[in-house]
Order: structure tokens, then sequence, then C-alpha cells
């Protein structure tokens, strides 16, 4: 992968987070137009995994019956445990 230490791809990064159980799962669901990045005030569906992500970028998909939001805070090295996992990202002020 050549990519740098600052950006991450969506699929590795929803995966690393733990919002999806395989990465795979996670590109289907962004192929199919299923998650939104919103950076510097613009909003705009991810339509490749291989888009990237960066620290501040937030992340609105549906979970469930639900939509999250949730703003990237860290990259990740690795698909860690569950408690590293909420260390990546934190949810937005809705204010």
């Amino acid at each position: 992968m050549n990519e740098s230490s600052e950006t991450c791809r969506a699929d590795v990064w929803l995966w690393r987070a733990r919002f999806f159980k395989t990465r795979s799962l996670a590109a289907r669901v962004i192929e199919q137009g299923g998650v939104r990045l919103m950076r510097g005030g613009a909003r705009t569906p991810l339509e490749k995994p291989g888009r990237t992500v960066r620290c501040g970028d937030v992340l609105t998909f549906a979970q469930g019956q639900r939509w999250l939001a949730v703003k990237v805070e860290a990259l990740g090295v690795r698909r860690g445990p569950a408690p590293e996992a909420r260390g990546l990202y934190s949810l937005p002020d809705n204010e």
C-alpha cells in the first residue's frame, strides 16, 4: 500500500474501528453508497473503498436500523481489541 501515515483507506479504517466484521463487508457498503464523508464542511458519498480518510473527517453510515456519525480521531495500525478501536473515533457534537 502506498498511503501516507496521515491517511488511511476508508474500508480499512471502518474495519479497524470495528464497525464492520470484515474489510470486504466495509468495502461492499462503501461501494453501495452507504457511507458519507464530511470534510471541511463538504459532505460527499464515498464511492470507492480506496478513498482515504484522515483525522478530523466525519463518516456517516448505517449500523443496523440507525445512522451513525463518527469523527476520525486516529487511524490505527491494526485491528486491535475493542478498547483500542474505541480510541480511533469519537461521536461528534450535534451543536
